[in-house]
Formats: C-alpha cells, sequence, structure tokens
C-alpha cells in the first residue's frame, strides 16, 4: 500500500467517524412537548403583591433535547393570546385590548431559543426571542429541567423571565406599576 493509498484510507476512516458520532448523538437526541396541565403563563406583581395572574390554555410546544448534549437542544412556544385565562375575568378585555395584547391583531406569541447554556444541577440557561405584538426581543429564561423522579418518562421543567410590558408595544404601566412581568412556565414535558 502506498502512502497516497493510505492517507486516503485514514481520511475515510476519520469522515466515518465523524459521520457516526453525528448519527449517535442525533439518536440520543429526544422530541418532547409540554404536557396539557403545565402553566405557561404570567404574574404581574406590585410592591411584593399579585395584581393579576394569567395562563394561556392553548399552547403548542416543542423541544429537541438530549441531557448528554443541552448544547445542542432546542425549544419553541406558540401562545393562543385568546385562550388566556385571568385570575381577575373582570380584566380580561382590557388585558387582551389595543393597549396590551392588542388579540384581535396578534392572536399568537412566541418564544424561540437560540441558546441552552448548562450550568450545573439541572439549571439551565436558555436564551430565545419572544415576539408579542408584533415586537420581537431577546430574553434569558431561567430554567430548571431535570428527570421527574417518580415517572422517568416525563421531564419536570421550571423556567422563568422577566420583561418590561412596555418593551413590546403594551401601554406604559402608571408609575411603573406593573411594568415588570413574570413570565413563568412550570410543569413537565413529555415524549412526543
Amino acid at each position: 500500500m502506498n502512502l497516497n493509498t493510505s492517507l486516503k484510507c485514514i481520511f475515510i476512516t476519520a469522515v466515518l467517524s465523524l459521520n457516526i458520532n453525528a448519527i449517535n448523538a442525533h439518536a440520543n437526541t429526544q422530541q418532547w412537548s409540554l404536557t396539557p396541565a403545565t402553566h405557561v403563563g404570567f404574574d404581574i406583581k406590585s410592591m411584593g403583591f399579585s395584581i393579576v395572574k394569567g395562563k394561556f390554555e392553548q399552547v403548542q410546544s416543542s423541544m429537541s433535547f438530549d441531557l448528554a448534549a443541552p448544547q445542542n437542544a432546542s425549544a419553541q412556544f406558540v401562545l393562543n393570546v385568546n385562550s388566556l385565562s385571568l385570575t381577575k375575568p373582570s380584566l380580561r378585555n382590557l388585558i387582551l385590548g389595543e393597549d396590551f395584547f392588542y388579540a384581535e391583531k396578534y392572536q399568537t406569541a412566541t418564544f424561540t431559543s437560540h441558546q441552552f447554556i448548562a450550568l450545573g444541577n439541572n439549571h439551565y440557561s436558555i436564551k430565545g426571542d419572544l415576539s408579542l405584538r408584533g415586537v420581537t426581543q431577546p430574553v434569558v429564561l431561567d430554567t430548571l429541567l431535570k428527570p421527574n423522579p417518580t415517572n422517568p418518562q416525563l421531564m419536570d421543567v421550571e423556567a422563568k423571565t422577566v420583561v418590561k410590558r412596555s418593551d413590546f408595544g403594551m401601554k406604559k404601566a402608571f408609575g411603573g406599576i406593573g411594568e415588570k412581568v413574570n413570565i413563568e412556565v412550570f410543569g413537565q414535558w413529555q415524549p412526543k
């Protein structure tokens, strides 16, 4: 065997090895969706007291995740704005109206991840874009993601971030009351 043939064999072996590793890594990645009982919503507080809480009852979700390679993960949420339920139903027309969600014009809100950063001990920083009312802003979800201790088919999730509603074109808060909105996800992911 001459030198050129040996180099070709080494190159082909290296390429096949890389492809097999890529296939194996992809094979361990699982596709997930949120369980129907998972809470995806927000909490608006003032001086430590909750003013109103909301939950999106219709959420399309997907996550591609492998515990061994979280840096390759991705997640997406599409929230039906009109499915919003509130702790104070009397505020529904106001919150879905033009000053806030403007649900007549913007029927969905979305989150699309760009990067999962493993922080250790099942904690992740998930960077992505949140789109509300046709405005897209970068956000970071502080996330706990771990296998459920009683059902290994489920993955427990707690994720939260804080945004300013005026950053998304919503009416500015009077005196700053309710300007910061706590966005939260807690429940479980299940295999698709």
